[in-house]
């Protein structure tokens, strides 16, 4: 057997009825894979370790990255008194119990540092009560969290402490744990070298979840190809919660692939939120408002192409629909791009609420009444289609505000033809204001 996988000196004193990825677990900084930004000589986390100065932290990363291996990587290193909270499981009178302690152990003259594990499952109003103890030094704050701080934390807390952001685990990352296996059980996983990377592709950056899989590998003895190792571990699901960071994330990839005009992207981002189980409905509303925001008049059968797919869907269901959708955004991705209306539209809005209260010129008006007409309702006013063009060029803002230009067309797609349309009118126009001058 070769040095790689000779089983360790102390293999008898290991503990088999506890999971490979326990077992495993690093208990120096050194041996943390792929978050090598924090922890190599001169980052962050090796730094505040080597001077001895810790402050609060927050580890933000995706599942499976070590954000509880580094923080009890710090405890174990502190010197501190160390206590350890779940979220997910302690409520108000377990904060009240940890902080009581924490206050008699300073008087002590012993700091206590707090791990505390899915910190954003905490409301914003227990949240609060970490701000005391964290401000005059009672507790030292390690916070571990899958979900964006910026969202889930109060200012406050954030205000009070570092947040140190970890990256899911690259294949570099992921074979290291799968060596450390193999050097742990004293043997190699049976896998062939296409299975071996499609175990990392499964894994999807999460080293528990890998070394989960390599257990159930060594478990089953011969040899396995891609087909065989697909048979004994389920695909994992993608991380991916229609309530949480990960969803507007990838809407926003969407989004942004059709906006850049790349169709392949935004198949892809298309099949990454199928595949986490979005609602299809949910994807084609926000197609339809990329069709009106991004392309709008410069292809307006963008719009058109969306609310066909939409009740494509509607009526074959799924799978069948969803190519409908996909044809969409294929349409949308390729199509000229302008955001003249959306910007005429904006500025339109912030015009009417500064002059909310202007009437309409009295020759627009209609005359219902002897006394309206009196009034000069309706006085003037040209119909359009009567004309030789088809144009008055009659003013249609309030009086005292006069004619405003908030649609800039761009010199793409349809728009251009729009453009055509607005000058030969503004010439029109412009001559009968000279004839009348």
């Amino acid at each position: 057997m070769s040095d790689l996988f000779a089983p360790p000196a102390d293999a008898e004193q290991n503990e088999p009825q506890r999971p490979l990825a326990d077992r495993l677990r690093p208990a120096q900084l050194a041996d943390v894979a792929g978050q090598e930004h924090l922890t190599n000589e001169g980052m962050p986390l090796r730094r505040m370790m080597d001077s001895g100065k810790l402050t609060s932290i927050i580890l933000w990363g995706p599942p499976g990255c070590g954000k509880t291996t580094l923080a009890r990587i710090v405890a174990e290193n502190s010197g501190l008194h160390f206590e350890q909270l779940s979220a997910i499981f302690a409520g108000v009178k377990d904060l009240k119990n940890v902080f009581e302690a924490a206050r008699l152990r300073r008087k002590n003259g012993q700091q206590t540092l707090l791990f505390v594990d899915e910190i954003h499952r905490f409301m914003k109003s227990q949240q609060d009560a970490f701000l005391p103890m964290v401000e005059d030094g009672t507790i030292i704050l390690i916070g571990a969290t899958t979900e964006n701080p910026s969202f889930e934390l109060n200012g406050a807390l954030l205000s009070r402490c570092q947040v140190l952001v970890l990256k899911r685990l690259d294949d570099e990352a992921l074979e290291k744990l799968l060596q450390r296996a193999e050097h742990e059980e004293g043997t190699a996983l049976p896998l062939t070298s296409e299975a071996r990377d499609l175990l990392k592709t499964l894994a999807d950056g999460d080293g528990r979840y890998a070394l989960s899989m390599a257990e159930r590998v060594l478990s089953q003895g011969d040899e396995l190809d891609g087909e065989g190792l697909l048979c004994i571990v389920q695909k994992r699901a993608p991380l991916y919660d229609k309530g949480d960071e990960g969803h507007y994330n990838l809407i926003s990839a969407l989004h942004k692939s059709v906006r850049g005009s790349d169709p392949d992207a935004a198949l892809y981002w298309f099949a990454r939120m199928l595949d986490g189980g979005e609602d299809p409905h949910f994807i084609a509303r926000r197609m339809t408002r990329m069709a009106s925001e991004d392309i709008g008049l410069a292809d307006p059968n963008a719009l058109s192409q969306c609310i066909a797919a939409w009740e494509a869907y509607e009526r074959l269901g799924s799978p069948e629909g969803e190519l409908a959708l996909a044809q969409a955004l294929v349409y949308m991705a390729t199509a000229p791009k302008s955001v003249g209306v959306y910007k005429a539209y904006k500025a339109a809005r912030q015009a009417a609420g500064k002059t909310g209260s202007l009437m309409p010129p009295k020759h627009i008006l209609n005359a219902p009444t002897k006394l309206l007409d009196e009034q000069g309702y309706g006085e003037g006013y040209i119909y359009d289609p009567d004309t030789p063009e088809g144009f008055s060029g009659q003013d249609y803002f309030p009086e005292e505000r006069g004619r405003q230009r908030f649609y800039q067309p761009v010199e793409r797609g349809f728009e251009r033809e729009i453009q055509k349309r607005l000058d030969y009118w503004n010439r029109l126009r412009s001559q009968r204001k000279n004839a009348a001058d």
